[in-house]
């Protein structure tokens, strides 16, 4: 199985489960009512890596991340851009940002969106800092994805 069809089965896994009553976190995935966010890919850490390693791996995962896109996009159609900056400033100034959004603006700036059956599922790239692991991260949650 290559990686785009796994990613693919974690995120039909991921829209097939049923949201748990509380938040809880496990080594990939972290639910919570109304919400599922999975990391489909991890990088390695970056504490001692150079620019050039960086932009290597971060280039792998948007390519892979595209990959991703084109294959979700013939199932369900173009995908909505969603900017998280706004639920990431909100969550800097201590406002409300409704999970899972609350998690995924402190490492993912932009993510792709579609509403399937009920529920939008969404898929992107992110890195919390400079020395953290480039994730390729899959979202599904009820209610608005903005």
């Amino acid at each position: 199985m290559t990686d785009i069809a796994r990613h693919l089965a974690a995120i039909d896994e991921l829209r097939a489960r049923p949201f748990p009553d509380l938040r809880v976190s496990g080594p990939l995935v972290e639910s919570g009512p109304g919400f599922h966010i999975a990391d489909l890919r991890v990088s390695e850490d970056f504490w001692d890596a150079d620019l050039a390693r960086i932009a290597e791996v971060d280039e792998e995962f948007d390519a892979e991340l595209r990959c991703v896109l084109q294959a979700l996009s013939r199932r369900w159609g173009e995908p909505e851009a969603v900017d998280l900056t706004d639920h990431l400033e909100r969550s800097a100034l201590g406002e409300p940002v409704p999970p899972p959004l609350d998690s995924l603006c402190s490492y993912v700036g932009r993510v792709h969106a579609w509403r399937v059956d009920g529920r939008w599922v969404a898929v992107g790239v992110g890195q919390g800092d400079r020395e953290l692991p480039i994730q390729l991260v899959a979202a599904i949650g009820e209610g608005d994805v903005r």
